[in-house]
């Protein structure tokens, strides 16, 4: 594969976690998300808990199919919408990127601060203690 060919793929990655933290950003329609995780819904159920203009939820509706997040279908006069948690696939590898980043920081940091204290405590075994006499003080 070529170098730009990664560039691109890895832009369009990006781009697809963008918009799919974009669309979780919002409260409505991670309360959307919630409710689909019980099952596929309606677009008239989902938006019967909200005090807006239909036209207002389906663009939030869109927002969440545009993600990747939402899958819907119309039949009829009835548009019904199904969670699609493929779309979380890229969010999750993501964080678990960014955890391994994190923890193998911490790990160093945790390594440097005993590697200091191992150095204070030899600092502070080669010095003589204060509670021994010194020669000629009596």
């Amino acid at each position: 594969m070529a170098a730009s060919a990664i560039v691109s793929f890895m832009a369009n990655q990006l781009s697809r976690l963008d918009q799919v933290f974009s669309a979780l950003a919002d409260p409505t329609r991670r309360a959307i998300v919630m409710r689909l995780c019980a099952g596929e819904a309606s677009v008239g159920e989902l938006a019967d808990p909200f005090d807006m203009a239909l036209p207002s939820f389906m663009k939030h509706i869109h927002v969440l199919e545009t993600s990747g997040l939402v899958l819907s279908e119309k039949s009829g006069r009835v548009r019904t919408c199904r969670l699609s948690p493929n779309a979380l696939l890229s969010a999750e590898d993501w964080f678990q990127q960014q955890r391994a980043i994190w923890e193998a920081r911490l790990d160093r940091f945790e390594a440097y601060v005993m590697k200091l204290k191992k150095e204070k405590e030899r600092a502070a075994a080669k010095r003589p203690s204060r509670t021994t006499k010194r020669k000629g003080s009596e």
